[in-house]
């Protein structure tokens, strides 16, 4: 007598289900008749069968706290991206020879404070003298302005000259006629003065982010005069620099909140799947 493939299939899944051969595994699981595939069962139990999350905040006093209270035997390991201004915490990687599922994380990502944006938004642009002196107004308390010489000015000398810049042009032709050659030159040139002194830099010191020293940074104003408006351009000097030292920062302040609770590295890490 043959068997249908429909009773073959129920006198298999009979079978499996009469071994209760499940795999031996933390997490209970379950063994489906009919497709033989392994079903996670901790979500119907009471609690889960080991802690796990993912933290994401932007507060570096609040990463630190969550960090130390998580501390287990082992401390955490911390990867820093500096150039995100991240960190990310993992409190079960384990090692090579016991290795965790990765897969109970926090993370910090450092938000820019307002004034930071700020000056990052015009440093390198081509500004008006409206928008640059609006600008100066607003952040009048971060900014201390000097001239080219160097010399100190109050921010509202500086501003009063910026919405007063004159641009004057002058022109100069020679002409020199001899016996047997003639010789012509022209010369266009073109100066961007104000009533007031014009600031060579502007000065302006800011956190650039919560939980991060002051930081000083130099922005050194030029003046395009190829329209019938000047536009102002204002250059970070250094920038790079700054970054750098911010960056160093971060690794430097974060280490000491933390502790010994986590071991920090400079990087970025993927534990894979």
């Amino acid at each position: 007598m043959s068997l249908s493939k429909e009773a073959l299939q129920i006198i298999i899944d009979n079978a499996v289900a009469a071994a209760g051969d499940t795999p031996d595994t933390h997490t209970p699981v379950a063994i489906l008749p009919g497709s033989f595939s392994v079903v996670d069962m901790e979500k119907y139990q009471v609690g889960r069968s080991r802690f796990r999350g993912a933290l994401s905040t932007t507060s570096l006093a609040d990463f630190a706290s969550y960090v130390i209270d998580r501390r287990g035997i082992d401390p955490a390991k911390g990867f820093i991206d500096q150039d995100a201004m991240r960190c990310v915490a993992f409190f079960n990687l384990g090692d090579e020879a016991c290795p965790g599922h990765a897969d109970d994380t926090a993370t910090l990502t450092l938000k820019p404070t307002a004034a930071y944006s700020a000056v990052q938004a015009i440093a390198g642009e081509p500004l008006s003298q409206k928008a640059l002196a609006e600008w100066m107004e607003d952040w009048h308390a971060n900014i201390e302005a000097e001239s080219e010489a160097g010399d100190p000015m109050s921010t509202v000398q500086a501003i009063a000259a910026v919405r007063n810049i004159t641009i004057k042009a002058a022109s100069e032709r020679n002409h020199v006629e001899n016996n047997f050659s003639a010789q012509r030159s022209a010369m266009d040139a073109i100066e961007a003065k104000s009533q007031e002194t014009l600031p060579g830099a502007l000065h302006f010191t800011c956190i650039p982010y919560e939980g991060l020293g002051k930081r000083l940074i130099t922005l050194r104003l030029s003046i395009l005069t190829g329209g019938d408006k000047p536009v102002l351009k204002p250059r970070w000097v250094g920038e790079e620099q700054t970054r750098e030292e911010i960056a160093h920062d971060f690794k430097s302040v974060l280490a000491s909140e933390i502790g010994d609770a986590a071991a920090l590295t400079l990087g970025i890490f993927n534990p894979g799947k």
